[in-house]
């Protein structure tokens, strides 16, 4: 039941000088709560016209909760280097980033010893291709490892990118260390012959396309294995699988001509369709000389170039934020 003062409640006006210090009285008594609770507790003695409006003049004026909901500064997007804007051969300029740790278990038997493996991610800077190895540990030795067979299947690289944060804390700190560490740079440089780059410290926002990248990976990832555990093969094929699949994204938009079936993917910088693409007839019978199939090869290479700088770089003019 109502008491007799919120039966009878003290009138008030809304812009007095002694609403607002009985309302900031109230928003302090009850540990500067909402505008709903701070009415809801006046009204049980005073009747402030337009209370809502009134509450919230004083509550926005609180420095306390100003400093608290205060929103931080959002970056606003800088230039594209100029390895994304540059028609090179895909993974000419790539960026590794670490992922990880992920369980593998020796055998398929249920009570097998259990190991962690990390996983080594390779994004191409010009076409958003990625490659994905698996490692045993973080030291130099299984990077360098992982370097090999990315160079082996992929070709050298003209640029790495990688992080140099002192921001990292934790596990994020030994999975990086390997990459910020500068003995490692000058071995990974003698082993392959790159330019090594290290982002500026504390800059997280300089990496967003190797992070949407490891995002992306890990996203299908967890989904996937949820639970449990993998062997080494099962988790490999599993890596495969999601590099195959993030290489046939499409790169633009979908295009809303009926005639255009085909958008244009990192795949088709690989191997010249996309990476999950229906098999095609085989056309090796059909006569054909040698110079006339190398230039239908080179017209089908410079039209993926050709549409690549069309459709796909046009959208990288637009600054995000």
């Amino acid at each position: 039941m109502l008491t007799e003062d919120a039966k009878h409640p003290y009138l008030l006006p809304k812009e007095s000088h002694v609403t607002s210090l009985l309302i900031t009285a109230f928003h302090r008594k009850f540990l500067h709560a909402g505008p709903k609770l701070i009415i809801a507790m006046l009204r049980q003695e005073f009747w402030i016209v337009s209370s809502r409006e009134a509450v919230r003049r004083v509550i926005f004026k609180c420095i306390t909760c100003t400093r608290y909901k205060a929103t931080l500064l959002t970056p606003r997007m800088g230039n594209l280097p100029e390895a994304r804007v540059h028609s090179l051969r895909a993974f000419s300029s790539v960026r590794t980033d670490y992922g990880g740790p992920y369980l593998i278990k020796e055998c398929k038997s249920r009570n097998t010893k259990t190991t962690k493996v990390y996983i080594a991610l390779f994004v191409c800077m010009t076409t958003k291709a990625i490659h994905v190895e698996i490692v045993s540990d973080l030291t130099t030795d299984a990077f360098l490892a992982a370097l090999d067979r990315f160079v082996a299947r992929r070709g050298v690289p003209t640029h790495v990118y990688s992080d140099c944060g002192t921001n990292y804390v934790g596990a994020a700190r030994h999975l990086n260390h390997i990459l910020r560490n500068k003995d490692v740079q000058i071995r990974v440089s003698a082993h392959v012959a790159c330019t090594w780059h290290f982002n500026p410290p504390a800059a997280p926002h300089f990496g967003g396309l190797w992070e949407a990248g490891i995002k992306s990976v890990k996203f299908h990832l967890k989904r996937v294995i949820g639970i449990q555990v993998l062997t080494y093969e099962e988790l490999e094929t599993l890596c495969v699988r999601v590099e195959g699949i993030l290489n046939s994204r499409p790169l633009t938009p979908a295009s809303m001509d009926p005639h255009d079936l085909d958008a244009l993917t990192p795949g088709h910088f690989l191997i010249g369709q996309p990476i999950l693409a229906v098999p095609e007839e085989n056309f090796t019978e059909v006569p054909m000389n040698r110079l006339t199939r190398w230039q239908l090869l080179r017209q089908l290479h410079e039209s993926f170039r050709k549409r690549w700088s069309l459709e796909y770089l046009s959208t990288l003019q637009a600054r995000l934020k």
